[in-house]
């Protein structure tokens, strides 16, 4: 009997996420391979956008919304890009908590007197998040979104217009100002 289970769930790892959420329709329990596929990805990008406090919460109820929702999925091959615009829209929903942590990075006190090699890298490290932080959070939601997906989800560019229902060149445009931004702000010294 073990056998015939295995040989039942085997064949799952060779179908695509688009043909497991079609199989979910019918067998909710199905949905659990989404889940056990992608659900690391999607908490590493949640807790590197709005820090460890609420990731794991915020991920499961991409997941959540996800099941609620697989009849409506329709694309082919991977749910990724579905389900980083699920939980970016979630983090949006969170992104007070997101600009207040950037803004903390901003504050952080790099100016105190440390000794050594090792605590002047440390002040180095900590002023360089800061100013990020900062500029950071002086983006608009929309760009701030989209470099986090291409930055930190590893998402490609149709991926990230999937993801956020926005057109390929949309993605394009966000990416190139909030890029201009980033940059000006850290080499400026300034953020905004």
């Amino acid at each position: 009997m073990k056998s015939d289970s295995s040989q039942a769930e085997s064949p799952m790892v060779d179908l695509s996420d688009a043909e497991i959420i079609a199989a979910s329709r019918k067998d909710p329990v199905r949905f659990a391979e989404i889940f056990n596929r992608h659900y690391q990805e999607i908490q590493r990008y949640v807790d590197r956008r709005l820090g460890g406090d609420g990731a794991d919460d915020i991920a499961a109820e991409t997941f959540l919304i996800a099941f609620r929702g697989r009849a409506r999925f329709d694309a082919e091959g991977s749910a990724r890009p579905w389900l980083y615009g699920i939980a970016t829209k979630l983090v949006g929903r969170h992104r007070r908590d997101e600009l207040r942590r950037y803004r903390a990075l901003a504050r952080l006190d790099t100016g105190s007197a440390l000794e050594g090699h090792e605590e002047r890298v440390t002040s180095a490290v900590a002023a360089a998040d800061a100013g990020l932080g900062a500029a950071l959070a002086d983006l608009s939601r929309g760009d701030r979104d989209v470099l986090m997906l291409v930055a930190l989800a590893d998402l490609s560019y149709p991926e990230v217009a999937a993801a956020l229902g926005i057109k390929y060149g949309t993605v394009c445009s966000r990416l190139s100002r909030a890029r201009r931004q980033i940059r000006a702000a850290l080499e400026g010294g300034g953020h905004g």
